[in-house]
């Protein structure tokens, strides 16, 4: 059984703030053993992160959360950015042709890009498996909703904290049932619903820390773009 964080930022995320680095050292802390890198709409930092992930003792999984029109979908295995802006069908088709992974994170969060209300649920079901525990919640229906979801359509269910800081990884943890440590067996046991779910809510202070922060983010790269 291993112990998997799948939805992680980094610095390179708009809103993210810490280097891999940092990323990795705090995976290693909390006794991961392995961790996916998932900026928005970039991959450059995770393919950086799953290939020094070894050096901490962990096994670094590429990928990144892409934005596809109808909203957020996790793509894990990737070689290659996907661009954003593509049809969710589409967004899944690109994931598979680099013989990743789609997990669609946060899908019944609207205010955070979540895709559910803008496809056919046949369609949210056609994704690898499901996100449905996300660390950074406000009352926790939204996780329930898509527990629900995944457990009628007999999907695949994972966990994730969402971290766009380092203190913020491990909240929530994917425990995969294989011992095959590797991107591959992890992913396939993924697929094949081998996972367990375990997650607490984000600490106030830390989720208030990193919302902050990402506003002061957005506010120079704004800034910067007029210049």
């Amino acid at each position: 059984m291993l112990s998997v964080e799948l939805h992680t930022h980094s610095e390179l995320s708009y809103d993210g703030r810490d280097p891999v680095e940092l990323i990795l050292q705090q995976a290693e802390a909390v006794g991961l053993d392995a961790v996916a890198v998932t900026d928005h709409d970039e991959i450059d930092a995770s393919l950086e992160m799953a290939e020094v992930a070894s050096e901490y003792g962990l096994v670094g999984i590429p990928g990144m959360e892409i934005t596809s029109q109808a909203g957020h979908v996790l793509g894990l295995g990737l070689r290659e950015r996907v661009p954003a802006g593509l049809p969710f069908s589409e967004t899944l088709d690109r994931i598979r042709e680099q013989g990743g992974v789609s997990i669609v994170p946060h899908p019944f969060q609207k205010s955070r890009h979540g895709v559910a209300p803008h496809i056919s649920r046949d369609e949210l079901a056609s994704a690898d498996a499901i996100e449905v525990y996300n660390s950074r919640l406000l009352t926790g229906r939204s996780n329930r909703q898509a527990e629900r979801f995944a457990e009628r359509r007999g999907l695949p269910m994972t966990a994730g904290s969402d971290a766009h800081i380092a203190e913020m990884i491990g909240q929530a943890v994917t425990h995969v049932a294989t011992e095959d440590r590797t991107v591959e067996g992890i992913l396939d046991a993924v697929v094949a619903g081998e996972t367990t779910v375990v997650g607490k809510r984000t600490p106030w202070r830390i989720s208030f820390r990193q919302a902050g922060g990402a506003v002061k983010r957005r506010a120079v790269l704004a800034m910067t773009s007029l210049f």
